[in-house]
């Protein structure tokens, strides 16, 4: 064992024959003092008289992650912001006077910082453990913090690392929901007062699953992660400098309580190198994540046979009373022949996005609305219900008489976090703490009503794949960091379902998708297919990310294509009320709306379309026409989009086009905030599954007012196929045989009718 010890000024050098001890003062760094620990594909160095990560080499490439030539970039590879007697402190490396290190292996390394300068306590020390796979490029980090004395850990910040090189042409792939790829991240100048630009989400939350991937698909990949099971609240953060230099960093929340006399990171974080794009880092995410608790326990494996959702062809998402909602959806459903179903926004008495949670009596009278649901049920069109799964509005008489505030979610300075989403009341909502039972019982009471009592199929949960910190004491849950948020969300779709008398089970979906959910939600709604209506063109673009991986274990469903001007709100103010709210868009944004529907049927999606109205089966019929056709053709091939995995679609040669986008949502489209942008879209989509006997579907659909020439070849065995077979085309209106193939080779060239849809099956024997 070699061990060395800073201590003053002083250095010594101790030799012994039972036990080599070395022992340096804090001196300057020598950079040809390192410890190195590594595999065939990665290894780190880390400076011997402080534990500074000098360098992290990609060994099959031969080249440097880091910036060399900028040694100050790197930094330390923790801080921790620590509390004691309300003052505020941050640690990191610089600040120990004793600094030891222990090479377990070659694959395995301890460090260990001791004696800070900035604090009284002597027994504060920080160790954090890296060991590399065997034969894998990826690395585990994990840090624990011991010998706390009356000081409240705020945030750990690990790991840390910094100085990050660009790779040129650089793309970051973020699992936000249901994925965005943000192109040369570096590049974005909306550097904060002129000094850096920050990335940071939120896990669980926004950040559906644990990983951030920044490649160049030509050259190098980094991979950042973590392995957490138990939903522990995390941040993962990229920072980009004045200089360019980029950072990592994953931001850790311990309980904030002085009671805490030793942190230890619950989980380990994940660093590592891959080659390929963000589908590869999908797919090295998905390895791990279907082994976990969340795959076994889905509602979707658990019920995938015989809930009224997994039949479901196409969602209506309308607004406001049930002849705006319910009837559409009866009248199309006869039209598609297939069951369609409802997701039914502004049904309640109080206004959107600010009189929550007072739903009840529903706005257009109890009778009424149950003998709309009645119908609707006996036409086997289901409805779920809008209710926010924790916002309450401030201005509400509830709010004050059942003394909502008491628990409300705190922030770490005791105030509630309410913020403004109703851009015409201007109330505003705040969170409750989703971990106390008081909110989950009022909660369930409201859902209980609406399913028990109004019979409808279910309750779509607004941003339920969300989560806050909560530091509020008497709550009876950790104060700020933990895992209570997802627990409480479980309790409480447990208390739902527990009060269900009906004799069907019922459906829960939720806002955005997540890993941590999938135990607790049927079905996801992801809005992201439809980005550019409430975002525009210019941010990140929308990837599969979430479907890559967890296609056969959760449903998604949902987005705003539609082709009618936003509906308004009866109950919000009348002065500034559209004079013809839900009336047709210009034709211009009809490709809009059938690039849409393509992305959610290659994707694996649910179909659905947003303010549906009668009208549109003859006045935009083509439309309609195509997202019938994408419905009826999605729902022969179930064993592929709904139940099989996703796998990377053979190359096809795919023309863009600039197409004409309408920035347009119910606060976005509304008056003089309505946008228009041009941006090139794809008129081909397509993507590859893989069903559980083996056999391989490729789905592709056009938006292209040409024929389309589909041309691609791949080796059979690249898809686990036999070296003969057979491929069948599927349409909307029938399947054929349409060849064989021999040798392990598939060629396939043909021509797709314009704005056509199709799938391939491919199978394997004779």
């Amino acid at each position: 064992m070699i061990v060395f010890k800073l201590k003053q000024i002083l250095l010594f050098f101790i030799i012994s024959s039972f036990s080599p001890l070395l022992v340096y003062a804090h001196n300057p760094i020598k950079k040809d003092k390192a410890v190195i620990i590594g595999n065939k594909g990665i290894r780190f160095s880390f400076d011997v008289s402080s534990g500074t990560l000098l360098a992290f080499t990609d060994m099959t490439n031969t080249s440097e992650v880091l910036n060399n030539q900028d040694m100050a970039s790197h930094g330390s590879i923790w801080e921790i912001t620590l509390e004691k007697y309300s003052v505020v402190k941050k640690l990191n490396i610089n600040n120990a006077r004793v600094f030891h290190f222990t090479k377990v292996n070659d694959k395995s390394l301890q460090l260990e910082w001791s004696d800070f300068s900035i604090l009284s306590n002597p027994l504060f020390k920080v160790t954090v453990n890296i060991k590399v796979d065997d034969q894998e490029p990826f690395s585990d980090w994990h840090i624990s913090v011991t010998g706390l004395h009356d000081e409240k850990l705020e945030r750990v910040t690990f790991p840390k690392i910094g100085g990050v090189k660009d790779m040129g042409s650089e793309n970051l792939a973020v699992p936000a929901w249901m994925g965005e790829l943000i192109k040369n991240p570096r590049s974005i100048k909306e550097h904060a007062n002129g000094t850096e630009k920050k990335y940071s989400w939120n896990y669980p939350g926004l950040l559906s699953m644990q990983f951030l991937a920044l490649y160049n698909k030509e050259t190098q990949g980094l991979y950042f992660a973590a392995n957490d099971t138990m939903n522990y609240f995390k941040q993962f953060s990229l920072v980009v400098d004045s200089l360019n230099n980029m950072s990592y960093q994953m931001n850790n929340y311990p309980s904030f309580d002085s009671i805490l006399k030793t942190y230890i990171l619950p989980y380990n974080a994940i660093i590592g190198i891959f080659k390929g794009d963000w589908l590869s880092a999908a797919f090295i995410y998905r390895k791990w994540a279907v082994k976990q608790r969340w795959c076994k326990e889905s509602m979707f494996k658990q019920n995938n046979n015989d809930l009224w959702l997994n039949k479901t062809a196409l969602w209506i998402w309308n607004r406001g009373e049930s002849n705006n909602v319910l009837v559409p959806a009866e009248n199309i459903k006869k039209q598609l022949h297939l069951p369609v179903n409802v997701l039914w926004h502004w049904w309640h008495g109080c206004a959107y996005d600010d009189g929550f949670p007072d739903y009840f009596p529903p706005r257009q009278g109890i009778e009424s609305f149950k003998n709309a649901v009645a119908q609707a049920n006996r036409e086997g069109v289901n409805a779920i219900l809008y209710m926010n799964s924790f916002e309450w509005g401030t201005s509400t008489k509830s709010f004050k008489e059942d003394h909502a505030s008491r628990w409300a979610v705190r922030d770490i300075n005791g105030n509630m976090e309410p913020h403004v989403f109703n851009i015409f009341t201007h109330h505003s909502l705040t969170p409750m703490c989703m971990a106390t039972s008081f909110w989950r019982n009022k909660y369930s009471s409201l859902a209980d009503k609406a399913i028990n009592e109004y019979s409808v199929g279910g309750i779509y949960m607004d941003q339920a794949c969300d989560s806050y910190l909560c530091y509020d004491k008497d709550h009876g849950h950790s104060v700020g960091g933990g895992n209570y948020w997802v627990k409480g969300f479980g309790s409480l779709t447990g208390q739902i379902r527990a009060n269900n008398t009906s004799n069907n089970k019922i459906v829960l979906a939720g806002e955005g998708c997540s890993e941590n959910w999938l135990p607790f939600l049927n079905v996801f709604l992801t809005l992201q297919v439809s980005n550019e209506r409430y975002a525009g063109v210019n941010g990140p673009k929308t990837i599969p990310l979430f479907q890559a991986v967890y296609h056969q274990y959760g449903v998604t469903f949902g987005n705003y294509s539609s082709l009618v001007s936003p509906p308004y709100d009866a109950l919000w103010p009348e002065q500034y009320a559209p004079k013809h709210p839900e009336q047709l868009l210009n034709p211009k944004y009809n490709e809009q709306f059938l690039m849409e529907q393509a992305r959610s049927f290659v994707w694996g999606m649910q179909p659905t379309i947003a303010n549906y109205h009668d009208f549109l089966s003859t006045q935009r019929s083509s439309e309609i026409d195509y997202l019938i056709s994408l419905a009826k053709l999605r729902y022969k091939v179930l064993k592929y989009l709904l139940y099989g995995e996703f796998v990377r679609a053979p190359h096809i040669a795919i023309s863009n086009k600039i197409i004409p986008i309408s920035r347009l949502s119910i606060y976005a489209g509304q008056g003089d905030r309505v946008k228009s942008f041009q941006e090139k879209v794809p008129l081909l989509y397509a993507s590859a599954w893989k069903a559980n006997d083996g056999s391989i579907g490729i789905a592709i659909a056009s938006i292209n007012n040409d024929p389309s020439q589909i041309k691609f070849s791949f080796d059979s065995n690249s898809y686990g196929l036999s070296k003969r077979g057979k491929i069948f085309m599927i349409t909307a209106k029938d399947k054929r045989f349409l060849t064989s193939y021999e040798n392990g080779k598939i060629k396939m060239n043909f021509k797709l009718p314009s704005v056509g849809a199709c799938f391939l099956e491919i199978t394997s024997g004779s």
